[in-house]
């Protein structure tokens, strides 16, 4: 992989991430809901704190490929415990389409921290 693309990359896939963790600080409450956990609400916000810190490390160069494949492997989890569970649990077609729309896309992101991952030198 080309250096310069390679760090291109890395940032743009970080950069969501931020954003992401963002929005459950802002929205915690209503995520709450969906948490398969005591305490969710909490949890939401440690899951907001990981995927911050985790996108702020692949900006900054540091811990790149831990923080990517540990990105990976939450978002992967997440895919299965709560876009999945949805995509069982929904209602009607509408519901099962937007859960199974959510679950690729968590894939697809875990895919891409582990690519990351295994091809970053840090």
């Amino acid at each position: 992989m080309n250096i310069l693309t390679g760090r291109i990359a890395q940032i743009l896939f970080a950069l969501p991430m931020i954003f992401f963790g963002v929005s459950h600080f802002m929205n915690a409450s209503g995520m709450a809901g969906m948490v398969p956990l005591p305490g969710g609400i909490v949890w939401v916000y440690v899951t907001g704190a990981c995927l911050i810190a985790g996108a702020l490390a692949i900006i900054s160069g540091q811990l790149v490929s831990l923080s990517a494949f540990l990105l990976g492997v939450m978002i992967f989890i997440f895919a299965f415990s709560l876009h999945m569970v949805g995509f069982i649990r929904a209602a009607d077609e509408h519901m099962k389409m937007v859960e199974m729309i959510a679950f690729l896309k968590d894939i697809s992101i875990a895919a891409g921290a582990w690519v990351i991952s295994g091809s970053s030198k840090k």
